[in-house]
């Protein structure tokens, strides 16, 4: 799908994410004022954690669709479908996402992906993402004060 875009739109932006320690896996913890947010947010945490993200540049967009039966399968999806694209030619690791059709009625995500071909020597090395885990999962909701916050282990 072709995309127009600046590069200059994608300096790095607030980081809205940390990683917890778990016994021999790690925990993403992302945030956001919306749902949509605490996804995106989520996803480039994952990628950060496979590289430093400084060190990409957009050089393409990718669409990606993700299917749940409910929410948290919703998310699971997402990630794994996220980690396919890393997994597989041309090795994207995204720098920014984009989720453009996040639909709580058929639990269906479509999202844009920012990033570039993962290369040694360009890009530090972080840790190998195995797999997402359902293990822990949660997705906290306070619409009230515009928070949400989502939790997932994944496996390394």
């Amino acid at each position: 799908m072709e995309v127009e875009f600046s590069k200059e739109d994608f300096l790095l932006p607030e980081t809205k994410y940390e990683y917890l320690d778990h016994t021999a896996d790690v925990q993403l913890h992302a945030w956001g004022t919306t749902l949509t947010e605490a996804f995106e947010q989520c996803g480039v945490a994952m990628f950060g954690y496979m590289t430093e993200l400084e060190y990409v540049s957009v050089e393409s967009c990718y669409e990606i669709e993700a299917k749940g039966d409910d929410l948290e399968g919703l998310l699971f999806h997402f990630l794994d479908e996220l980690l396919f694209l890393f997994s597989v030619e041309p090795n994207l690791v995204c720098k920014k996402l984009e989720i453009t059709k996040f639909d709580l009625d058929t639990f269906e995500i479509v999202c844009r992906c920012y990033g570039e071909p993962f290369e040694l020597g360009k890009h530090p090395q972080g840790t190998e993402v195995k797999a997402i885990t359902y293990s822990a999962m949660q997705i906290v909701q306070d619409a009230e004060q515009s928070n949400f916050e989502v939790f997932v282990i994944i496996d390394i």
